[in-house]
């Protein structure tokens, strides 16, 4: 006959190395789950650029052009006719329709196209709803869980209204290349700029705008740009069109342009300051003229660039960004792109083809 026999449980000491086996094997896995995790969002975030790529080259094909970076009717003497919003930094007017709203037909969107007042500002009372929309084609996963909409603001911080109603703008997490240069603020007849004529030696000059943007503009995005892809000599496969610009920066949309808005940074570094309307849908690789550093040397601003602003591309994927090519292909760039390659991806007819990258 079998007697009882007392079972024997789990000391103290081997249930604490047991919890410390099992939170060792946690912490092994959970980067490993994590990264797993970033890769499929990266890989989400690059759809959505071909995407939009594919939309860019369907809307070449039906309208015989690129989308305008957006759309302005930009007065001579900055004043207001008739009570029209005007820009007193840049001399825009309405309507201000960005890149991306022009592309929603080719984005199976076109019922919120449709429904848009295309032929009324963004900021119009009938379309203020609809602008407020989330379109999750134009954000990023990674950085989804700032979306939503903000407040356009103006040069004082304070919220922008028009006729006494703020303007809200449901952001986007991509932009839309402007080129090296960035010559959003220039307005007014005698207004001047500084280009680069040699970006590898830092050579400059002065040219007179006279608010074209299209004068000093060298990527394929900029006010009224209606860029054919014959204009691009560079290449497509060598042309930034669309990249990531992370609202832990600043906020942008894909509505359009606002007249006295001012993007302002929520993200402070050194060279993070306010910008003109025109970054709430476009940015610049650099240089742009006059940029230069204490030792003359040109400023680029590539991806995650250490003093980011407002007016560059910058993603919340680790070690760099996704873009989209003028072929509509995209892929990601790291943060230790060559400066120079970055600066010849930004430019659409500099001449400047850039190599393996």
């Amino acid at each position: 006959m079998v007697g009882n026999r007392k079972r024997r449980a789990f000391t103290l000491i081997e249930l604490m190395v047991s919890l410390a086996i099992v939170s060792a094997m946690v912490g092994a896995l959970l980067p490993a789950v994590q990264n797993a995790r970033e890769s499929a969002r990266r890989t989400q975030c690059l759809d959505r650029l071909r995407q939009i790529g594919s939309a860019m080259h369907q809307h070449h094909g039906a309208q015989k052009s690129l989308p305008a970076g957006y759309r302005s009717s930009p007065t001579s003497d900055g004043l207001a006719p008739g009570g029209v919003l005007v820009d007193p930094q840049t001399w825009d007017a309405g309507p201000g329709w960005g890149w991306a709203a022009q592309i929603l037909p080719y984005l199976e969107q076109a019922p919120m196209f449709d429904a848009l007042h295309i032929d009324l500002p963004v900021w119009d009372a009938k379309n203020l709803e609809l602008v407020a929309v989330e379109t999750p084609t134009f954000l990023c996963p990674s950085s989804a869980s700032d979306a939503g909409t903000f407040l356009v603001r103006n040069a004082a911080g304070d919220e922008l209204n028009v006729q006494g109603v703020p303007v809200a703008l449901a952001r986007s997490h991509y932009v839309a290349s402007h080129g090296q240069e960035s010559c959003w603020g220039e307005c007014g007849a005698a207004a001047t700029a500084v280009v680069f004529t040699d970006i590898y030696r830092g050579a400059t000059r002065r040219i007179l705008v006279e608010g074209d943007a299209s004068r000093v503009a060298d990527g394929p995005f900029f006010r009224n740009s209606r860029t054919r892809f014959k204009q691009i000599s560079d290449g497509l496969s060598q042309t930034l069109f669309i990249g990531e610009h992370t609202p832990r920066l600043s906020d942008k949309a894909w509505g359009g342009v606002v007249p006295g808005a001012v993007v302002h940074p929520r993200l402070q570094t050194p060279e993070n300051g306010p910008d003109a309307a025109a970054t709430l849908v476009l940015v610049h690789g650099g240089p742009s003229g006059g940029e230069l550093d204490i030792t003359g040397f040109p400023i680029i601003h590539p991806v995650n660039f250490p003093t980011m602003h407002v007016g560059q591309m910058a993603s919340d994927h680790p070690g760099g960004g996704n873009v989209c090519l003028g072929d509509a292909s995209a892929r990601f760039v790291g943060e230790d792109v060559n400066l120079f390659t970055w600066a010849e991806l930004s430019s659409m007819n500099e001449g400047e083809v850039a190599g393996v990258w």
